[in-house]
C-alpha cells in the first residue's frame, strides 16, 4: 500500500489513476451500466437529481453508487493522510450557478470530460467536437486566469463543516440499499428507471468499490481532466495530462478486449451528431469548470477532502441537472432542444461575465 502511495504521489500518479479509470469504466459498461458511460461525473449526477426527484425524465433516474464511491474514496484517502481541511466561502453563489450551467452544457453534448474520452475511445467519433469544445472552454478560462481571475480565498472553517457530503454519499447509498417506498400510494420521491439508461447498471457493490477505488487514487494523484489542460497551457507542465493519455489509451484496449469498440458517428450509446451542439456545449462547459477550479470529478474528490466550495459547485450541477430536464435543455439522441441554444446562450453570458469582473488586469 505504501508503495503505491508513494507512485500515486509521483508524476506517474495521474497516468495510473488514468490507467484506472481507463479500464474501469469500460468493464463496468460490460457489467451494465450504458454504453460509454461507464463512469461520467454529469450524467451520474443527472440520474441522482432524477432519482431525488429534481427532475421527472423517467428513464434518467438512478442512484448511481459510483458518484457515492468516488467521494466516500476520496475523504477516506484525505482522512488517511492528513489532507481533510475543511474550508469554504469562496464566491458561493457564483460557484452554484457555475455548477448549474456546467451541468446544462454537459447535457447538451450528452457527458461530462471523463465522457466525452470515454466516448472517443468507444469509437464515438461525435466526441471529437465535444472535446475540441471542451478545450476552447478551457482555453477561454486560461485567458481570464492570465488576468488575474479568481473566485476569492476559502477560509478554514470547523472540523465538522466538512464533513455534510461524506455524510450526504452514505444516505444517498442507505436509499439506494433499502429504496424504501414513501406516500399513501407508495411512490417516491426516490425513483428508480425502469427503462432506459437509468436502468442500465452494473451490481451497485461493484460500482461502489470501482468509485471508491477511484476516489481514492485521484484525490492522491490530483488526477483532473481539465486541470490538465491549464496546467499544459499555463505552465508547460504535462504530468496531469499523461494521465488523459493514459485513460485513452487504457479505455480503447478495454473496449477492443470486451468487444465494445464500434467506430462511427450514427447510432452511437446515448450521443447526437449535432456537431456544432456537441461543440458549444462543452465550450460552455469546460469554461466554467475552469473558472470553478476543476472538472466535475475532480470537484467531488475536493468535497470529500472537506472543500465546501467544491461541494456547492457539486450540488449546483445537480440542480442544473434538474433545471435541464424540467426546462427542456438536455439533448437526447435525436440532438438539442429548441429551447437549448437560449440557455446556452445565457450561460456563456453569464460565464464570461464571472471571468470579466472577478478579474484584475495583471501588467
Amino acid at each position: 500500500m505504501k508503495g503505491l502511495d508513494k507512485i500515486l504521489l509521483s508524476r506517474m500518479g495521474p497516468i495510473i489513476a488514468g490507467i484506472a479509470v481507463g479500464i474501469l469504466a469500460p468493464l463496468l459498461v460490460h457489467l451494465g451500466n450504458p454504453g460509454n458511460m461507464g463512469i461520467c461525473v454529469a450524467c451520474f449526477e443527472r440520474d441522482i437529481a432524477g432519482a431525488l426527484g429534481f427532475h421527472r425524465a423517467a428513464v434518467v433516474q438512478y442512484l448511481r453508487p459510483e458518484i457515492m464511491g468516488i467521494l466516500l474514496g476520496a475523504f477516506i484517502s484525505a482522512m488517511i493522510f492528513g489532507e481533510y481541511r475543511p474550508r469554504s466561502g469562496s464566491s458561493p453563489v457564483v460557484r452554484f450557478l457555475l455548477g448549474v450551467f456546467a451541468m446544462i452544457g454537459a447535457l447538451i453534448f450528452l457527458g461530462c470530460p471523463w465522457r466525452g474520452y470515454l466516448r472517443l475511445a468507444g469509437g464515438d467519433w461525435n466526441a471529437l467536437y465535444g472535446l475540441a469544445g471542451l478545450f476552447v472552454g478551457i482555453g477561454i478560462g486560461i485567458f481570464f486566469l492570465w488576468r488575474g481571475f479568481s473566485l476569492g480565498r476559502a477560509h478554514v472553517g470547523e472540523k465538522g463543516s466538512g464533513l455534510m457530503m461524506p455524510f450526504l454519499a452514505i444516505v444517498l447509498l442507505a436509499l439506494l440499499v433499502m429504496a424504501p417506498k414513501f406516500g399513501a400510494e407508495g411512490t417516491g420521491p426516490i425513483f428508480f428507471s425502469e427503462g432506459g439508461p437509468g436502468s442500465m447498471k452494473a451490481p451497485w457493490i461493484i460500482a461502489l468499490i470501482v468509485g471508491g477505488l477511484i476516489g481514492w487514487m485521484a484525490q492522491r494523484s490530483r488526477f483532473c481532466t481539465v486541470g490538465s489542460v491549464r496546467d499544459l497551457f499555463m505552465l508547460k507542465d504535462g504530468h496531469l495530462f499523461n494521465g488523459i493519455i493514459a485513460l485513452l489509451v487504457a479505455a480503447l484496449a478495454t473496449n477492443f478486449v470486451l468487444g465494445l469498440f464500434k467506430p462511427g458517428f450514427v447510432g452511437q450509446p446515448v450521443a447526437h451528431t449535432d456537431s456544432l451542439w456537441n461543440f458549444l456545449g462543452m465550450v460552455m462547459a469546460g469554461l466554467a469548470f475552469t473558472l470553478a477550479g476543476g472538472c466535475p470529478g475532480r470537484q467531488i474528490i475536493m468535497s470529500g477532502e472537506g472543500d465546501g466550495d467544491a461541494a456547492v459547485f457539486v450540488l449546483g450541477m445537480i440542480v442544473g441537472a434538474g433545471v435541464a430536464h424540467n426546462f427542456s435543455l438536455a439533448s437526447s439522441p435525436k440532438g438539442i432542444t429548441p429551447f437549448a441554444p437560449a440557455a446556452w446562450a445565457l450561460g456563456m453570458a453569464f460565464c464570461l461575465a464571472v471571468g470579466f469582473f472577478m478579474a484584475r488586469k495583471i501588467d
